[in-house]
C-alpha cells in the first residue's frame, strides 16, 4: 500500500466515525409515539434528520437548512440548501420559517434540534434592525481577517435572530433537545453553530472589540446598537433556557481516535498533536514540518513508521488575491518547509468535503512535490504568499476531491513518516 493510499484510508476512517447514520440514533429521546418537531442547521444537518426519519415511528416533521449540494432526500423532514460561508436569502428564509414552527408551542411539545458545523452561516435570519447585507459584508470581512471561529461566532450570535440561545428561547416553554457534531475546537456547544439553544457567556462588547480588532468597518447604527447592550443576547441561567439539553454526537478528538485505530490496523504507529489546533495555517505547517524531520531524523517523538494527527481549525489571513483553503495554505507551507524530506508525506483535509470555497476536500504532499512544483514553473514561496493553494496543488494533481461528505468534525492533518 502506498504512502498516499495509507493517508487515505485514515481520513475515510475518521469520516466513518463521525456518519450520522451511525452517531445520531443512539441519542434519540423516547420514541413514544407523539410528535417530534425537528429543526437543524449545518453540513451535517440533512444526514442527521434522515437518520432520525429511520429512526422515528411516531409523528415527524420540520424543517433543517444545509449547504447547496449537501442535501439528502427525506420524506417527513423538509431539506432547504442555503449559501455557505457568506449568508444568502435562502438560508434568511429558512430560519424564518424555522421561527415560525417552534414560536408558538406549548409545554408539552418537543424539539429536536440537530445542529453541526457551518450553521451559524445557513441560519442566516438578522436580528431586528440589521440587514442581511450587513451581516454578509461583516462575514466576509472576518473571514478574510484572520479571526478564529470562537470571535466570528461572537459577532454572528449578536447579529442573529436565532443563534446565541435565541432560538430556545423562541421555543419556550417546549423542551428542546440539541444533537450536535461539533466542528469547533474545544467542542464549545456555544460555538457550534453559534449556539442556537445554549446561553451565549459572550456580549455585545465582546462582538464590538472583536470587528475594532481586526479594523472592519462597522455601519454606525450597527456599532451604536452593540455598544448600547441592544443586540445582547440570553445568558447561561436564563429561564427560557430552562428546557433545553445539549448532547454531543460526534467530535473531532472521535475523528482522530478512529484514524488512530485504522493506523495501528496498519502496523503504523500514531501519535495524536491535538483536537483544537488554531492559529495561522501557514505557521501550523512549519511547526508540523519541525515535528516531522524530528520523528525522521530521530525517532522522537515517534519512530518511524508512524503517523502525526491533528484536527482543529486553523485560520487564512488573506492578503492575497489567490484560490485555496486553510487546508490546502496548510500543506504548501508544510512542502515548503520540508523541501523534499525523504520518507514524508501529508494529507490535510476539511471533513466536510469542502475547503474553503473550492470544489475539494483539501490536498496531499509528498516528497517530490517541490520538484515537481518547480519543473511545472510553480513557486511554492509566491503561490504561498499569494493565498493560492488550491491553483498549485490542482496545477500539479494533487488535490482530494470527495464531495460533501454530509458530516463536518472540522479539519482532519495527517503526516506519515516511513
Amino acid at each position: 500500500m502506498s504512502p498516499r493510499e495509507i493517508l487515505r484510508r485514515l481520513f475515510d476512517a475518521a469520516i466513518a466515525s463521525a456518519d450520522p447514520a451511525l452517531c445520531v440514533p443512539p441519542h434519540l429521546p423516547p420514541d413514544d409515539g407523539g410528535r417530534l418537531i425537528v429543526i437543524g442547521a449545518g453540513k451535517a444537518s440533512a444526514a442527521m434528520a434522515l437518520a432520525v426519519e429511520q429512526h422515528w415511528s411516531g409523528p415527524l416533521d420540520g424543517t433543517v437548512v444545509t449547504r447547496y449540494g449537501h442535501g439528502v432526500p427525506c420524506e417527513r423532514i423538509k431539506i432547504v440548501e442555503a449559501a455557505h460561508p457568506v449568508p444568502d436569502a435562502a438560508g434568511e428564509a429558512a430560519a424564518h420559517f424555522i421561527f415560525e414552527q417552534i414560536s408558538r408551542l406549548t409545554v408539552k411539545a418537543r424539539v429536536l434540534a440537530l445542529m453541526s458545523g457551518g450553521g451559524s452561516a445557513l441560519l442566516a435570519a438578522p436580528a431586528a434592525g440589521v440587514t442581511l447585507a450587513e451581516k454578509r459584508a461583516l462575514t466576509s470581512a472576518l473571514l478574510r481577517s484572520g479571526a478564529n471561529i470562537g470571535e466570528i461566532n461572537s459577532v454572528r450570535k449578536h447579529l442573529s435572530a436565532l443563534k446565541g440561545g435565541r432560538l430556545a428561547a423562541a421555543a419556550w416553554p417546549a423542551s428542546v433537545l440539541t444533537l450536535a457534531i461539533s466542528d469547533v475546537p474545544g467542542d464549545d456547544p456555544a460555538v457550534i453553530a453559534s449556539g442556537p439553544t445554549v446561553g451565549d457567556p459572550t456580549t455585545c462588547a465582546d462582538a464590538l472589540g472583536v470587528l475594532d480588532f481586526y479594523g472592519i468597518a462597522v455601519p454606525p447604527e450597527l456599532r451604536r446598537r452593540l455598544a448600547s447592550g441592544e443586540l445582547e443576547t440570553p445568558k447561561p441561567g436564563d429561564p427560557r433556557l430552562a428546557n433545553s439539553e445539549f448532547r454531543l454526537v460526534a467530535s473531532p478528538r472521535q475523528m482522530l481516535e478512529a484514524a488512530a485505530a485504522e493506523a495501528q490496523r496498519l502496523g503504523i504507529t500514531p501519535l495524536i498533536l491535538g483536537d483544537a489546533i488554531e492559529g495561522e495555517a501557514r505557521e501550523a505547517g512549519k511547526v508540523m514540518a519541525g515535528i516531522a524531520q524530528s520523528c525522521a531524523r530521530h525517532g522522537f517523538p515517534a519512530k518511524g513508521p508512524c503517523v502525526l494527527l491533528s484536527g482543529g481549525e486553523t485560520t487564512v489571513t488573506m492578503k492575497g488575491d489567490g484560490r485555496g483553503g486553510r487546508n490546502t495554505e496548510f500543506l504548501l507551507s508544510l512542502a515548503q518547509a520540508l523541501d523534499g524530506a525523504p520518507g514524508i508525506h501529508a494529507l490535510a483535509a476539511d471533513t466536510d468535503g469542502i475547503d474553503g470555497s473550492e470544489d475539494n476536500a483539501g490536498a496531499f504532499i509528498d516528497p517530490t512535490t517541490p520538484a515537481r512544483a518547480r519543473a511545472a514553473g510553480l513557486d511554492l514561496r509566491a503561490r504561498l504568499a499569494n493565498n493560492d493553494a488550491w491553483s498549485c496543488f490542482s496545477a500539479l494533481d494533487d488535490l482530494l476531491v470527495t464531495g460533501p461528505t454530509r458530516t463536518n468534525v472540522n479539519d482532519f492533518r495527517a503526516i506519515f513518516i516511513g
